[in-house]
């Protein structure tokens, strides 16, 4: 038995029992004639899903960061070949320099392979490269009764297209291939841009998305409860400007700074919040316009903290990611004014416009429209009631929550966000479970 838990829930575990890191030679172990309802087993990549996805308390884990292996490169075409395990980390210190990198990244380069597939992240170019899913040109699906599938948009595609943002549910991802994107620098041209209304927010996300690969803001929540509304955009491309200097040379660098121990409840009010939110917007209007950054800064400024989730405390947070459509102004505006009424402040709330780019999996979440997400500090059962009122509002404006960063919602919610669940359960392999899965459908 050891302690594992996922970022969400700093410090405090769910005891889980953990089978013995496996090479590959030794996954024979994973069949269905050994395991049952009662003893089921999850993939475990690094931890970093929020919510309950990647736990398994009635059940198994099976370890993958022991199966860390580069398998194949091609430095023609960007197709890169590697086991579950690796790193984003690993994959961009090792390839950057050579000029590639990942089509998608989330806010973390902390992510394994087979946890990125699994919930089928997306970034901050969603509005041109959709989700990793897009950019998956195969992957290796050990099943429970034994099978090692190859699962490509060619071959065995329905299982593929489930295992695509599937939870880790469809069986266990060992290894996969990936398009990787030519870049010629590690630099970034970032344009920085205030808004102060959420239409204001669409018009310059229309206005720059064909200029700029990437786009995401920064909205300060608490300013809707004041009868404002502001925020901050981030827009860039990778620089065109050949450096052989600075790409030869890149290395990610280690956090500089650390939450040593969980902070006591009280320091994160909406007052600290609030003094934080003025500053830091301050300082980003200061310094608006056009700028040059370092990829690292700009993809991954929370990495530069470890243990970040500890600023919440020992009762942890949740993170509320959901999506509309664009038409749904108001939805959008009363779920703002509800955190501000209910005194729950978001410490950190990221703004992005999902672009039309369909993902091949059947439980993938993004979708066209408004994408929001929040971390908010868990405060018990009012915090539940306020997430669960928000559930209805989402439903009702036919969006959808980001199931890799829940561990609350109910069953009925869940099959209302994703109603074609029941086409993606005919592919669950039968050895496999979750927290969130037996929550939502068992």
């Amino acid at each position: 038995m050891t302690t594992y838990s996922s970022w969400g829930l700093p410090d405090r575990g769910e005891q889980t029992a953990i089978r013995p890191p496996w090479r590959p030679g030794d996954l024979r172990q994973f069949s269905s004639s050994e395991l049952n309802d009662s003893n089921s087993v999850l993939a475990y990549g690094n931890g970093r899903s929020y919510g309950d996805s990647c736990l398994n308390k009635q059940g198994s884990l099976i370890d993958c960061r022991s199966l860390n292996r580069f398998i194949s490169f091609d430095s023609l075409s960007g197709q890169l070949s590697v086991e579950c395990g690796v790193l984003f980390d690993d994959i961009i210190n090792n390839f950057v320099p050579k000029g590639w990198f990942l089509p998608v990244t989330p806010g973390t380069r902390f992510v394994t392979v087979g946890g990125a597939i699994a919930n089928d992240v997306h970034g901050k170019n969603h509005h041109r490269n959709g989700t990793l899913g897009r950019h998956i040109l195969e992957l290796q699906l050990l099943r429970s009764d034994g099978q090692s599938l190859t699962c490509s948009p060619n071959g065995n595609t329905e299982l593929f297209n489930a295992t695509i943002g599937g939870l880790g549910l469809t069986g266990m991802i060992t290894s996969a291939t990936i398009q990787l994107t030519p870049i010629q620098t590690a630099n970034m041209d970032v344009l920085t841009v205030t808004f102060s209304s959420l239409q204001e927010f669409l018009d310059l996300s229309r206005q720059h998305d064909l200029e700029f690969e990437y786009s995401v803001a920064w909205l300060d929540c608490l300013s809707v409860g004041s009868g404002s509304f502001r925020g901050l955009l981030y827009f860039a491309n990778h620089s065109k400007s050949l450096d052989s200097d600075v790409l030869n040379s890149f290395r990610l660098k280690p956090a500089r700074l650390a939450v040593p121990f969980d902070i006591p409840g009280w320091c994160l009010n909406r007052q600290s919040v609030s003094l934080f939110n003025r500053y830091y917007f301050e300082s980003g209007r200061r310094k608006s316009g056009n700028s040059t950054q370092a990829l690292q800064p700009y993809f991954y400024p929370l990495d530069g903290i470890n243990n970040w989730n500890r600023i919440y405390g020992r009762s942890g947070f949740f993170q509320y990611q959901f999506t509309i459509p664009e038409s749904r102004h108001s939805t959008f505006e009363r779920i703002l004014k509800l955190l501000a009424e209910r005194a729950m402040p978001s410490f950190l709330a990221v703004l992005k416009l999902f672009g039309d780019q369909p993902s091949p999996g059947i439980l993938s979440f993004p979708k066209p429209g408004i994408c929001l997400a929040l971390d908010i500090k868990d405060q018990g059962p009012k915090t539940l009631k306020m997430l669960d009122d928000l559930d209805r509002e989402v439903v009702e404006a036919g969006g959808s929550v980001y199931p890799a960063k829940d561990r609350r919602m109910s069953g009925d919610a869940f099959r209302a966000f994703y109603p074609q669940y029941q086409q993606f359960s005919e592919y669950v392999d039968p050895a496999i479970s979750s927290d969130l899965w037996r929550r939502v459908i068992q």
